[in-house]
């Protein structure tokens, strides 16, 4: 970000080879430091004396190790808490934190990243309800009676209306994801830093950026597609069975690598966002960040979607229930026509459930990648001195060399 120190491009970060500049004392050199400094005399291994009691006199046993809340007190070689500006303290995270400093993030600020999600999925919502209803076709009725070549018929015509209907509404979802995730974004990393924002600030530093993300995500998507169809083209070619068999093998070696880059590339929309990189080098540079990592990176990332997914579950049975009731349709009717009937009640009602699952959990899952993006940071790049400085800690000078 332009006013938060630490959001620095990768061309003098440590990921591109260099080390990490933390601050360590001087060492001698020739091993005869200048006076004051060295003691040409060190007392031999292992005969330090404990500390007197001025109470008990010497030979008294030392207060045990943490009581008494001073730091002279603190366990020899034990670290004080790390600061907490924001929503995340200052130092490499783990699992919980990064899942509960979204969550943070996101009460702490309701109005700025839940409002504006609420906003965009409503509108979202109520064209994609309005294209179900008027512009994509009725699905398919399937006959279980039916066998045979009319049975592989019906479930391919019923296969590609549903991909027909899905899409649409994929595309306008993934523009209220991007929407969002920028938004959020912006939030979390003014939450690090213990710092408010408000809607007008948020969109004011994240509309720049908003164009560069879609083009992100539209060749991250191609890319996938690109790998797929390398993956079960010529088994499909092939078309023998033979040909399904090396289709059935590409696929699964296709969603191998697919799998992989999603995870690679997870941190490009953070860095493109807060770094004011392009579209490649933000690629580049999620891709280093990553790098060494990737095994945690996907364990945080499958956790994350494994909740989105049972909370989504988890909302959408009630509705889509009182949806099809709504909609004068019992269950076993609705299970034998292969679908909703595009009904208004049965528009509406499932379309406030996609719009409560949207606004709650779509910001979630993009301040979980922004924390992630920070804690890779903090881990390669020693970002918590810059943040600490960019807050305004005590001890952590803007002044004082990183070397």
């Amino acid at each position: 970000m332009n006013d938060s120190p630490g959001w620095a491009t990768p061309g003098s970060a440590p990921s591109d080879g260099q080390e990490a500049a933390i601050p360590r004392p001087s060492e001698p050199k020739d091993g005869s430091a200048p006076t004051g400094q060295w003691s040409p005399e060190q007392p031999p291994p292992g005969q330090w004396s404990p500390p007197s009691n001025p109470a008990g006199g010497p030979g008294a046993r030392p207060p045990a190790p943490g009581w008494g809340g001073g730091p002279q007190h603190r366990p020899w070689g034990a670290q004080p808490p790390a600061a907490k500006p924001g929503v995340i303290p200052l130092r490499p995270l783990g699992l919980g934190e990064i899942l509960d400093g979204s969550v943070s993030a996101l009460r702490a600020h309701w109005r700025t990243a839940l409002g504006f999600s609420l906003a965009v999925s409503v509108v979202v919502q109520i064209a994609v309800v309005l294209m179900q209803r008027y512009l994509l076709p009725k699905p398919t009725n399937i006959d279980p009676n039916a066998s045979g070549t009319e049975a592989l018929r019906q479930a391919s015509e019923s296969l590609r209306t549903t991909l027909f209907s899905l899409a649409p509404a994929s595309l306008f979802t993934m523009i209220a994801t991007l929407f969002t995730a920028s938004i959020v974004t912006v939030v979390i990393s003014r939450s690090v830093l213990g710092r408010p924002v408000t809607l007008s600030d948020a969109w004011a530093e994240a509309r720049p950026r908003l164009l560069p993300l879609i083009g992100l995500t539209l060749l991250v998507a191609l890319a996938t597609a690109l790998i797929m169809a390398i993956g079960i083209g010529p088994g499909l070619l092939m078309g023998s069975g033979g040909g399904a068999a090396l289709a059935a093998l590409g696929f699964l070696a296709a969603c191998a690598v697919i799998l992989w880059l999603q995870v690679s590339l997870a941190l490009a929309a953070p860095a493109l966002m807060l770094e004011r990189q392009g579209i490649i080098a933000a690629l580049r540079r999620s891709a280093k960040l990553v790098r060494g990592a990737w095994w945690r990176t996907f364990g945080i990332l499958a956790l994350t979607y494994l909740i989105v997914f049972l909370l989504s579950f988890l909302v959408s049975i009630p509705f889509s229930a009182i949806a099809v009731i709504a909609d004068g349709v019992s269950l076993s009717e609705f299970f034998e026509s292969g679908g909703p009937s595009f009904g208004w009640p049965f528009l509406i009602v499932t379309g406030i459930g996609e719009v409560i699952v949207s606004t709650l959990l779509y910001p979630f899952v993009a301040g979980v990648m922004a924390l992630l993006y920070v804690d890779q940071r903090i881990r390669r790049e020693a970002l918590d001195l810059d943040l600490a400085r960019a807050a305004g800690l005590p001890g952590h000078d803007t002044d004082t060399p990183r070397s």
